[in-house]
């Protein structure tokens, strides 16, 4: 069921969406060139490694060494409009629709931090990735790294479908008010170095 769920939603989106996503593509074109879509390696189901997509929001700013500036640096201010609304993530709904994703699940962390997890934490990926998940909806980038893998272990241990429906619409709700955006040191969340 949460399949077909998926495969509903995420049809639906990018349907009713397209007039946003192909304006929201042209004006990254415009103002960043290309390529317009970021793309990365990320681990999913089983640890199984699959192309996360969304809008691409940072420059490609490098020092004089060319080094890449910091996160902070080169995100745009359209780019931090985007993420502030989520609608960098609007592409995602293709790996959802692909089957690499789910609506509802652990966010697809970095596959530089698969060794750094614990036995605990790599349960994360005993289901498929999300677009949105019980930590996006409990603090998001604000909480800590071990609050987050708490949060997406009991999301696993107590999933329902009614769970994903309240998430999914918690979710809405937490993005009109820019909830959990950022870490509270950085622009984005800073990166995991290993359990405590």
């Amino acid at each position: 069921m949460k399949r077909i769920f998926d495969i509903i939603g995420s049809f639906i989106a990018l349907t009713f969406l397209s007039p946003v996503i192909l304006s929201i593509f042209l004006i990254i074109r415009w103002k960043l060139g290309s390529p317009v879509i970021f793309t990365q390696p990320r681990p999913g189901k089983g640890s199984k490694i699959f192309s996360f997509i969304k809008f691409r929001t940072m420059s490609d700013t490098v020092d004089i060494d060319g080094i890449l500036l910091a996160d902070k640096f080169r995100l745009t201010k359209f780019g931090s409009f985007l993420r502030n609304s989520s609608l960098d993530e609007l592409p995602s709904f293709w790996n959802v629709l692909k089957g690499d994703m789910s609506l509802v699940g652990p966010r697809p962390l970095l596959v530089e931090y698969l060794p750094l997890y614990s036995d605990f934490q790599a349960r994360r990926h005993s289901v498929k990735p999300g677009i949105t998940g019980w930590a996006q909806i409990n603090g998001r980038n604000a909480l800590s790294w071990e609050e987050k893998f708490e949060l997406d272990l009991w999301y696993i241990d107590n999933y329902s479908f009614i769970l994903d429906v309240k998430i999914l619409f918690s979710t809405v709700m937490s993005v009109l008010r820019k909830d959990g955006i950022n870490s509270q040191t950085s622009v984005t969340m800073e990166k995991y170095k290993g359990s405590k």
